[in-house]
Order: structure tokens, then sequence, then C-alpha cells
């Protein structure tokens, strides 16, 4: 080193530096750099799924078609006990339920007499009927059935005892139970259902950081005690054995290897898991409910099979991301890992990995880096450009021929860090965001937000991320009748003129432009930068669009241009947002259902004779803004309805006295008969008052109550 230039002994220096900062981070192992590995797993997955085959598993699916001809959710347990029988006489292998029937049937004669008037003879021979409880008991016993049960928080108050029918066998010295996914405490099924049951297992699943499962656990430690999961237990019914043993992964290693349940040895995580790898949505692994029950089922389905007996109903929210990006109902994880443990197809992550990886990456980081500091760009281009390829292609054909999860990703960016000398890296780096930034959020924000961003890049995270936000959805009634009655340039030019204003006081507020479809425009609050009081300033935005809508949709009927009127609906939620068009197209949007919810809270305008339609979520933000109730609004597509406000600074009409109003409100909130007679006084006075005529309607048609059904979008 003595003769190096003295520019070349920094830049070794620098390399070193840069290769040991970077492979300690890399062996940290931060939660952001496993959500970059877990992406990557998941391309090779969608890039090359799992084949479906036919298997003994199926789903018993209570989906929407089973709730619609058989009635809503929850069922009585006379019928559960019923699917129980059907299925039981098909002689399967298991019978296991994704189900947890924590709470007593509240359909039982006995449970029903609390609330039913009836005399005290009748009375006393209903509370001899059956407890269905006690029916779905007695078709548990001898049945083979695996019900499930749900962690939960220490001493949960409604938590019941929990019989564990397996017999755990520990191999190896020492075993480190505590090494297993760690629960305190377990919501159980009734004791009687648990005690007939043949097994009882977890449902529980555990999501990495992203929220996506990638893994499932076999076992799980509750507070010392080692409890199976659905799979395993149903597994072990399956396979009519008691044992389940567990196995180092070496003598002197406090984590499991593998699990053996009957004659399958199931390779594991160090924590008792075992990654998962998908297939597509696969129909034929499904049966639906209603058909067993009504004995269309083919009974070959059902024989010497397992079956798991779930729902993928949408109102049931039983769902979950998976890595092909596809929202899968938790039943069908299950049945998946069933068939992988069945068929010997694993998905493995080697506990050697992590060390692999990290010598690959300090390996070529500091043959890349060197050669950098000897030799021209575009030689040193091309090592490098070689160097990922080969990593790439070894994790690929890993992942495809022998289904190991090696990480090329975080190797990579070891190399492309100590490829870039650092002052370099940040002058480039540093002006390739500004000018991004400033390209792609011009478009969607408010120009003194994007000063902001370029003066404050760290406010900014790019890619998706959960995030509550305020969402204002606005459409344009009848402009397709518009365009066919006047020349489409002029049409067009008035739609442009109106379009550019209204996003003209989005940007005012700070608003961000989420999209905008034809005449219909969606605008965000508190993203990507996060406003404390974007339920105010949507609601404020809304206001704003509407008096410059109305003024505007007046200038242009006074010149006979049949503008039609501008209808709002606005709404807060959780959504995700980020850039959701790939690395080519910049896409920045929300999606969610509360950006759905809003659009319907707009196009219920029209029927509740309101222009701005206000839930409760984002009205809650904003009290002192003047608003009166609706009701509680169940559009279509939703089971929970949602209570929304009318705004009263929108410069409508005269309307009702917000006093009188809700004073004959409470009348129709809470049923009482003489509300038909106050919004008859109301209406006769302000009959120009739209939503007072609307409910007046429904009062006439003897609807009663405040809750108002939407079967129209």
């Amino acid at each position: 080193m003595a003769g190096t230039p003295i520019n070349t002994r920094a830049g070794v220096w620098a390399t070193l530096l840069t290769v040991s900062c970077a492979a300690a981070l890399q062996a940290a192992d931060p939660v952001p750099a496993q959500i970059v590995r877990n992406a990557t797993f998941d391309q090779f997955q969608r890039l090359k799924p799992r084949d479906y085959q036919i298997s003994p598993v199926k789903i018993i699916d209570i989906d929407d078609a089973s709730l619609t001809r058989l009635g809503q959710w929850p069922w009585p347990r006379t019928r559960i006990a019923e699917l129980i029988g059907l299925l039981k006489a098909a002689k399967p292998q298991a019978i296991a339920f994704d189900i947890l029937f924590a709470e007593a049937d509240r359909t039982s004669p006995q449970a029903m007499l609390k609330f039913w008037p009836v005399s005290e003879s009748l009375r006393q021979t209903l509370a001899h009927l059956p407890d269905h409880d006690r029916v779905l008991a007695d078709a548990l016993k001898g049945s083979g059935v695996v019900l499930g049960f749900t962690a939960a928080g220490p001493n949960p108050a409604d938590a019941h005892p929990l019989p564990i029918r397996a017999r755990f066998i520990e191999l190896g010295n020492p075993l480190a139970t505590e090494r297993l996914s760690y629960i305190d405490g377990i919501l159980a099924p009734l004791p009687p259902l648990a005690a007939a049951a043949a097994g009882n297992g977890a449902l529980n699943f555990t999501p990495d950081a992203d929220g996506v499962i990638r893994k499932i656990p076999l076992l799980l430690n509750n507070r010392g005690q080692i409890v199976p999961t659905l799979v395993a237990e149903t597994l072990r019914i399956a396979q009519r054995t008691q044992n389940i043993t567990l196995v180092a992964e070496s003598e002197n290693s406090g984590g499991i290897g593998a699990i053996r349940i009957g004659k399958l040895v199931l390779p594991t995580t160090a924590r008792g898991e075992i990654w998962l790898h998908y297939t597509p949505p696969e129909p034929m692994r499904y049966l639906p409910a209603w058909k067993v029950l009504t004995g269309r089922a083919p009974p070959a389905d059902l024989q010497n099979a397992i079956l798991l007996v779930g729902t993928s109903a949408q109102g049931l929210m039983d769902l979950r991301f998976s890595p092909l990006g596809h929202i899968l109902p938790g039943i069908d994880i299950h049945a998946q890992a069933l068939e992988q443990m069945l068929s010997g197809h694993y998905l493995l992550r080697p506990s050697w990995s992590g060390a692999l990886e990290l010598v690959i990456a300090i390996a070529c980081s500091l043959g890349i880096g060197l050669f950098t500091l000897n030799t021209g760009p575009l030689r040193a281009f091309g090592l490098f450009l070689l160097a990922l390829a080969a990593l790439w292609t070894g994790a690929w054909q890993a992942y495809a021929a022998h289904r190991l999860l090696i990480d090329p990703m975080l190797p990579s960016a070891v190399i492309l860090w100590t490829f870039m000398t650092a002052g370099i890296c940040r002058h480039l780096y540093s002006e390739r965001r500004q000018r991004w930034i400033k390209a792609a959020f011009a478009r969607y924000i408010s120009p003194n937000r994007v000063e902001h961003l370029l003066a404050h890049p760290e406010a900014l995270e790019l890619g998706g991320r959960r995030r509550t936000c305020s969402f204002v959805f606005s459409d344009l009634a009848d402009f397709t009748g518009l365009m066919e009655s006047m020349d489409p340039e002029a049409a067009v030019s008035a739609l442009n003129r109106y379009l550019d204003e209204m996003i003209a006081i989005a940007f005012a507020h700070h608003g961000t432009l989420d999209r905008i479809v034809g005449d219909a425009v969606a605008i965000m609050f508190s993203a990507p930068i996060e406003q404390p009081d974007h339920q105010r300033r949507a609601l404020h935005c809304a206001l704003a669009m509407q008096r410059f809508a109305e003024h505007y949709r007046k200038a242009l009927n006074a010149q006979n241009i049949a503008f039609g009127q501008t209808r709002f609906g606005v709404h807060t939620g959780e959504v995700i947002v980020g850039n959701f068009g790939g690395s080519t197209i910049f896409d920045y949007r929300a999606l969610g259902d509360p950006v759905n919810t809003a659009s319907r809270l707009e196009g219920a305008n029209k029927y509740l004779g309101t222009t701005i339609c206000v839930s409760e979520a984002t009205w809650s933000g904003c009290r002192d803004i003047p608003a009166r109730p609706i009701g509680c609004l169940r559009v279509k597509g939703k089971s929970i309805p949602l209570q929304v406000y009318e705004p009263l600074t929108d410069g409508r009409p005269p309307r009702a006295p917000r006093q009188d109003y809700e004073a004959a409100y409470r009348l129709l909130s809470s049923e009482c008969p003489d509300a038909l007679t106050a919004f008859q006084r109301l209406s006769a006075a302000y009959p120009d008052d739209a939503l007072v005529a609307f409910h007046l309607r429904r009062l006439q048609a003897n609807r009663s109550g405040d809750l108002i059904e939407l079967n129209e979008k």
C-alpha cells in the first residue's frame, strides 16, 4: 500500500468501510430488509406458483351463495350439527372447522325465551327442547372433528378451559420450545364442544410486517404449554395418531428442524413454521356448504377426504393477503398448507441461507469495489452487471429447481452500494430524486406541497403503506345527456373549465388528486404527507367545490346549457396509498374500501335529495361544522350501515330549522308513530327541503326507523 496513490488509498478505505457497514446492516436483518427479501420471494412465487394437483383436501365453503340460500350467519348450531352428520356419513379422514364456537347459540329455545313474550305453560314446554349447543356436542362425538380456538389476551373474560388431545414428544437436546410463536392465553370453544371434539387447533396466522401470510405455524407456545394449530391437529386426526414429535435442528441447536405427525416428517423453520408455496385460486378446492346440506354434493368429493369447513363470504371478513397478490379466505390458506404437507411439496429457507448471502455480499462487493478503483467505468459496470446476473440466476435456479429460498435482493443492494462512491451517489441520488418528485407529484398535489417535498424529501415514503385518509368524491349528474344535446367540443370545453376549477379548489385545501374518471373527481387528504386535520380539510373542500359547482351550473343554465348538478360523498378510513403503477408507470393513489364508500355516498345523494353526504367518520373530526343526520345508510355491497349527515352550509334552498328537524329525526330513529306527523308538518312548512320529503315518503310507505337500504349504486 505504500506506493498506492493517496486518492486510491482513500478509495480502498471507503470501499472497506462501505462493505463493512452494508454487511453489518444485512446481518442485523432489520424489518425493512425483511420486507424487501419477502417481496423478492413473492415475485418468485408469482413467476412460478405451485401447480394445483388433485388432493384429498376439500373446503366446505360457507360462501355468499350458501348464506343467500340458507340464511345469514351465524347459523343455528343445529344446522352445523346437520352439516357434520352429512359429512360424517361420507366417511372422511377428518373434519376441521375454521370457525370459533366460543359463545352459546343465541337461537337456542332457552336463550330466546328471554325475549319471547309467551305463556308460562308454553315457556315450560320450550324450556325442555334440546339446547342447540348440546345437539352440536352430540354430533361432534366420534366424528373426527377438529374445532378451532384463537389466541387471546391474558385472562379474557369469556375464556374456557381447553383439552389438548395431542401428545408432544421432543427429540434433541436441548429443544427450545420457547422458540415457538408465543401466545398469552387462548379463547376456546364452549367446554361441551371442546370436550366432544376429536381435537382442538389454533386458527392463528402469523403475518409478516407487511400483512402477507408467507408462513404458517404448526405449533404454538401458550404460556409454556405446546398447543397445535388447526392444520397440525387436522393432520394428526387424519393420520390416526396421538403423537406429534418435535425434532431439534441439531443436537446443540435451540431451534426446531422438523415436526413429525404420523408417517409425515414436515421440515420447518426454527420456530416450527412451514413456508407456504401458493397455487393461484383454484375452484376445484371448494365445495359450497349449501350443496352438502341439500344433498347435491358428489359423494366422491367427500369420501376419504380431509374436509375443512370455513367461509369465503365477503361480509364475514376472513380474508388474508397472499404473496401472489390475491386476497384469500383464511380457510384457503389452511387447505394449501395441508396440500403441501400431504404431497411432500415444501419451500425451504435453510438455517445456513443467511450466512451464505452474507458471504456472497462481502466477497462480490470487495471484488467489484477494488476492481472499480483500478479500471475504467465501462469494465467495472460490466462486472457489476455480471455479478448481479449470476446472483439472481443462482437464486432463481435454487427456487425453481430445488424450492430453496435464497435472497438475491439484499446482496445485490450491498454490491450496488459498494459500486458507487459515496459522494457521487449522494449527489446523483439527490438530483434525480428531486427531479422525479417534482415531475411525478406536480400532477397530483398542490404546488406548495411539491416545494415542501423538495425541501423535506425525508417526509415522503414511496410505496404502499397503510394510512387513515379522508376522501371527497364528486360526480356531475346527467353529463351524458349534455354530451348528446350539444356540440361535443363545446361540452368538453365546459367540462374542462369545470374540472380545472374543481382541482384548483382541491389544491387550495392541500388535497391530492387521487383520480379523474370522466366528469367524476376523487380527492384525497393526508397523503402523501400526513394532515392531522384531514377530516376538516375534506369537508371544507367539498363545501367550496359545491359552491363553485352550483354557481357554474347556474351561469351555464342561463346560457341555455343544461349543465347538471354536482353531488359529493365525503368519507374517512384506512387505505393503502402508494405507487401501484410498477417501475415504469407512476400511479400514486389509494386502494381500499373507504374510496369506494365515498363514491357510494356520492351516489346516494340522488335518492336522498341531498348534494353532500358526509359519513360519521369524517364529521366526527369537525363537529363544529353544522350538519344534520340523514340516517344509517346501508349501500349496495355493504353489510354494516354508516351514519351519514348533510352539511348545513352549502347554500341549499331553505331547509327546516335544525332544531325542529332533529326533533322529528329522533322520533323517526326511535320508530315513534308521531314521526309521520312531525315530518308532515315540516314538509308543509318547508316544501323545498328534499331530505324532509325523502323521510316523509319513507314513513308514508310504512318504512320506519333511520336504517336506509339502498340497493342501487
